[in-house]
């Protein structure tokens, strides 16, 4: 069915649940809405879904902190001499279970998963009300679509809050605290990593059971569908080391080329006279898009921008807060042209007037600029066909099949680069030029940390020009543990909790 009947871009619903103070777990606040009197009718049960919708338009999520954070902490920037001391503790690894952003983090990936469990838990009884098939047919779609955002925010979890998964070791490691319940009946306690991966793989898996190939009308899509489940799982499986199942889901995204493509750099749209690559950054659209986190000019979430730029007021000036390393500049080839469309070289506004390529891929959306002046702000773009092609050469090259391998990133690089001849992967060279290459497509996308987790890999920073003196040397081991965020400290002293702290907690 096609879903001309809703339009959640437009509508921005109220938050309907509260969260409790004490816990992020806590499910029935004082002053929420009780089981019994709300999500009884089918325009109720829209209403909740667009309410999830609206979760993850939070400054906490996609469109702040869970996209920039873990970059920052990672290798890919500097603070810079004049920092308004914007996350200055995340890229110094001073974190602790009481920082702040971990915890809004944490709590507005519960909250996305407690209106998941508040949906799935109203919908059996409002089934048994609606006598119409169409009806019916679309509550059946609403269901998938809950399916993937419970799935979607138990693997931001996963990625963040728990180490890397090993096949070995993983039913020994702590996963995360599985909620399936609105009731709240449920103990806080973390499952296995190896059980947490299975609630996630579960419920992708009633989700491509339940979404239907023909609901899916292709690119630029602001609501799950069954492609966005398949990308999800995809992703999950190349973080379990399941590269075969990794391969299977990434070929199912990418063989769908009747409704997806790759944001060339090298075609003209013409109406806006940019690529088709920089319109996907500049204008928030693209034929490579398979979710996108949908705003409009009165109804947005944070500014990705921001901490890159900071425009004044006149718009002239930029007091980045972070600028990108030096080595990150240096891997981009002259052909390649991603280098143009993400960096934009500037003297900055602070006294000590540094000259430096900024961060321009949130620059902000065009239409918000000319409509509103709403600068560094942009919809976040969570899954795009490009990371699928990067999930497929390294589950390839993960297998000692180098050629496949190379052939997606040779795919990749003649639609980011004005010439490109093909790509050349062996065992030597395949994790160094894929590590590389996630960070040239996927910059500050919120990959490279749990990236650098996962492939056991640590880092060092030495000082650049104007760098903030604390932080520009640093040296990071392998399997530090800090690439685990702590457990926030209020969930691990709330009354009853028996939640387990990361090491990084000690």
């Amino acid at each position: 069915m096609k879903k001309i009947y809703r339009n959640i871009i437009s509508v921005f619903a109220a938050a309907l649940f509260a969260i409790c103070a004490s816990s992020c777990l806590e499910k029935e606040p004082s002053d929420a809405i009780r089981l019994e009197d709300a999500m009884n009718t089918y325009e109720e049960a829209e209403q909740v879904l667009v309410g999830i919708y609206a979760d993850w338009k939070s400054a906490a999520l996609y469109s702040g902190l869970l996209t920039i954070l873990p970059d920052i902490q990672a290798d890919l920037v500097y603070a810079i001499n004049g920092n308004t001391n914007a996350y200055v503790d995340i890229w110094q690894w001073e974190i602790l279970g009481t920082n702040r952003h971990v915890e809004s983090v944490y709590a507005a990936l519960y909250a996305v998963i407690g209106d998941c469990n508040f949906f799935l838990s109203k919908l059996p009884a409002l089934r048994k009300t609606i006598k119409d098939d169409k009806t019916l047919e679309v509550l059946t779609d609403f269901e998938g679509e809950v399916y993937v955002s419970r799935a979607l925010a138990y693997s931001e979890l996963l990625k963040l809050f728990c180490k890397a998964y090993d096949p070995v070791t993983a039913a020994d490691e702590l996963g995360v605290v599985l909620v399936s319940k609105y009731d709240g009946s449920e103990p806080a306690i973390r499952a296995s990593l190896k059980d947490s991966y299975q609630f996630v793989l579960d419920d992708l898996a009633k989700a491509e059971e339940l979404l239907l190939e023909e609901d899916d009308l292709g690119y630029n899509n602001v609501y799950f569908t069954i492609t966005t489940a398949q990308a999800l799982h995809a992703r999950v499986a190349l973080y379990m080391q399941d590269w075969e199942a990794a391969v299977d889901y990434s070929t199912k995204v990418l063989d769908k080329k009747d409704k997806y493509e790759l944001s060339t750099t090298n075609t003209i749209y013409s109406s806006a006279g940019l690529s088709y690559f920089d319109y996907l950054w500049q204008y928030d659209s693209g034929t490579e898009v398979i979710w996108k986190v949908g705003f409009t000019a009165t109804s947005f979430g944070g500014t990705l921008g921001s901490p890159f730029l900071h425009l004044t007021t006149d718009y002239t000036y930029y007091y980045p807060d972070f600028v990108p390393s030096s080595w990150i500049l240096g891997i981009f080839d002259k052909n390649d042209k991603r280098f143009e469309s993400y960096f934009l070289e500037v003297q900055t506004g602070y006294p000590h007037g540094l000259v430096w390529p900024v961060l321009v891929k949130y620059f902000g959306n065009r239409n918000f600029i000319q409509s509103n002046l709403l600068y560094e702000l942009n919809m976040p773009k969570p899954f795009r066909l490009a990371e699928q092609y990067l999930i497929r050469a390294e589950a390839y090259c993960q297998q000692g099949l180098y050629q496949k391998g190379a052939a997606d990133v040779t795919a990749l690089h003649k639609a980011r680069y004005s010439f490109s001849g093909a790509v050349t992967l062996n065992e030597s060279n395949w994790l160094k030029y894929i590590s590389d290459e996630r960070v040239r497509e996927l910059y500050m996308e919120g990959f490279r940390l749990n990236d650098l987790k996962r492939w056991h890999m640590g880092f060092e920073r030495k000082p650049q020009t104007e760098s903030l003196l604390e932080g520009s040397s640093l040296k990071v081991e392998a399997d530090n543990p800090l690439f685990v965020w702590p457990i926030p400290i209020h969930e691990l002293e709330s009354p009853g909790s028996q939640i387990q702290p990361n090491e990084s907690n000690k």
